[in-house]
């Protein structure tokens, strides 16, 4: 599986963009209503989730390919510029559904959080390299 995975990396990652944008597209009476699952805030972790996966395959591509930082700094800020922009569309483009602020924070705190921790994965793997040597 993570052979796979890796060898297909881009390939995972346009499809990954390309079901986010379907999940946001969806109009909003196809999209179920759990008012119980409010109470955690679970449309929240979705977001962040979703986010949160097409920044680490996005990084792991770049991990691949041996990018440099600004590499995945750009693709830190476009897929926060994604998740923006799909909240915008929401509201102006697609049917019944609404603009989210909160959203757009969860959409950018999955961003983040794979950034940083891909970045502190990194820092231990040089550490680990140096020690070893």
């Amino acid at each position: 599986m993570t052979k796979f995975v890796y060898s297909n990396l881009i390939f995972l990652t346009l499809l990954w963009v390309a079901i986010i944008f379907g999940l946001c597209a969806t109009p909003g009476q196809y999209i179920p209503s759990f008012t119980w699952l409010d109470l955690f805030s679970f449309d929240k972790l979705v977001h962040t989730s979703i986010f949160f996966i097409l920044s680490v395959l996005c990084f792991m591509t770049g991990f691949k390919f041996k990018k440099t930082k600004s590499f995945f700094i750009l693709c830190l800020c476009l897929a926060i510029i994604y998740g923006i922009s799909l909240e915008f569309m929401q509201a102006a483009i697609f049917t019944n559904r609404s603009f989210d602020w909160m959203d757009m924070v969860a959409n950018s705190t999955g961003c983040i959080a794979a950034y940083l921790l891909l970045r502190k994965i990194k820092i231990f793997y040089l550490q680990k390299i140096r020690v070893s040597s």
